[in-house]
């Protein structure tokens, strides 16, 4: 068995990375006016320079820019959208963790226009990722899906004088995602990954419940969903490479939803048009993998049983190990490794250190290695 020559790797990783301190002190300089953006994206060149080496140096075959000009993993890009704003009423997410609860709060979304791609969302982003890669590492894009459009507000959120009619709504967001695919694409892009929390938070009754109070067909929303991804990706470009990455919430190393994948699993895995799903596997509120059974020969799994939510290392027998029950559902030549999400889904990040990031990450390169190389 050999390691991967195309995305995803056998090592690999979510997106987001912790912000470095240098980086978080120009944020705050720019939010005060003293200094211009022009001052802040020099410091982000920087600092995502040095950590595209350090992906690099720990043995990863593909690199993020961390998400480091980002505030939110899907917010910046949403609010890109023509058609879509943001407004003065605020969504709140519950969140817990081992020790507590908090809430995160967020301007909620309006669809207010027609939506369409008004601008190569990240475009320039990218290309100043894939120019900083090295050969034999390959530049990853990361952008959330279709789905979590929707899922944050739902049919209320629509403008029914823009869109009396839902499916011109969904038919306009694909073609929007998929004028974007093309774009990034022409940029070099080869490696997308469409990041997805709702088709997670599904599994959970609470969520599900929580859509069907606000008017949504929660039993059949995941359908849906899957429908829209396939058709914001059908025509890709030959060459690129499409995963999706599936969470149950990351904000501050807490979380928003529970529950195996059982609810979503036959019609995800085999219907949906990736090439590969990462899955967050880290602790007992991802279930069991016996939903890998509906994985399709071909399709690639990612497990995510290394956590990110707090910095003590995993050992690389309990990674085998769980590697291999996995392997009882779906071949061990599908399967790759990776955290369970991103170490920093929002500005804040995760708490853990720098230095428990870069360990947990050269620990999945090198347990890789051992497991496939």
């Amino acid at each position: 068995m050999t390691l991967r020559d195309k995305p995803p790797f056998r090592a690999d990783h979510v997106g987001s990375l912790l912000r470095p301190p240098q980086l978080l002190r120009a944020r705050e300089q720019r939010a005060l006016g003293e200094i211009s953006a022009e001052q802040l994206r020099f410091v982000e060149d920087d600092a995502i320079r040095e950590v595209v080496r350090m992906q690099r140096d720990v043995g990863l075959r593909s690199a993020t820019d961390g998400e480091f000009r980002r505030t939110s993993w899907h917010m910046d890009f949403i609010y890109r959208l023509g058609g879509i704003r943001p407004t003065d009423e605020k969504i709140q997410v519950h969140f817990r963790n081992a020790t507590g609860e908090l809430d995160f709060e967020s301007a909620a979304l309006a669809v207010d226009a027609p939506i369409e791609l008004t601008e190569t969302i990240f475009g320039d982003d990218f290309a100043f990722l894939n120019a900083e890669t090295a050969d034999g590492v390959t530049a990853k894009l990361t952008i959330p899906s279709p789905s979590m459009v929707h899922y944050r507000g739902g049919r209320a959120a629509i403008d029914p004088a823009v869109y009396p009619d839902e499916e011109e709504f969904w038919a306009d967001l694909s073609e929007a995602y998929a004028e974007q695919i093309r774009r990034v694409a022409a940029l070099g892009c080869r490696y997308l990954q469409l990041d997805d929390t709702s088709l997670a938070y599904l599994n959970d009754p609470a969520q599900r419940r929580l859509l069907t109070d606000r008017g949504d067909d929660a039993e059949h929303q995941h359908l849906r969903y899957i429908r829209q991804i396939n058709a914001a990706i059908a025509d890709r470009p030959a060459g690129l490479n499409v995963t999706t990455h599936m969470c149950r919430g990351n904000f501050r190393s807490s979380w928003a939803a529970e529950g195996g994948y059982d609810f979503v699993a036959e019609a995800l895995f085999s219907e949906l048009a990736v090439d590969g799903f990462f899955l967050e596997y880290d602790d007992d509120r991802s279930g069991g993998f016996a939903p890998l059974r509906f994985v399709p020969p071909g399709k690639m799994v990612v497990l995510g049983l290394v956590t990110t939510k707090r910095g003590t290392l995993e050992s690389k027998d309990d990674l085998k190990r769980r590697i291999d029950e996995a392997a009882r559902y779906v071949p061990l030549e599908q399967l790759c490794l990776s955290p369970q999400c991103g170490f920093s889904s929002t500005v804040e990040g995760n708490v853990l250190t720098y230095d428990e990031q870069v360990a947990k990450l050269r620990l999945i390169a090198e347990t890789a290695d051992e497991v496939w190389g």
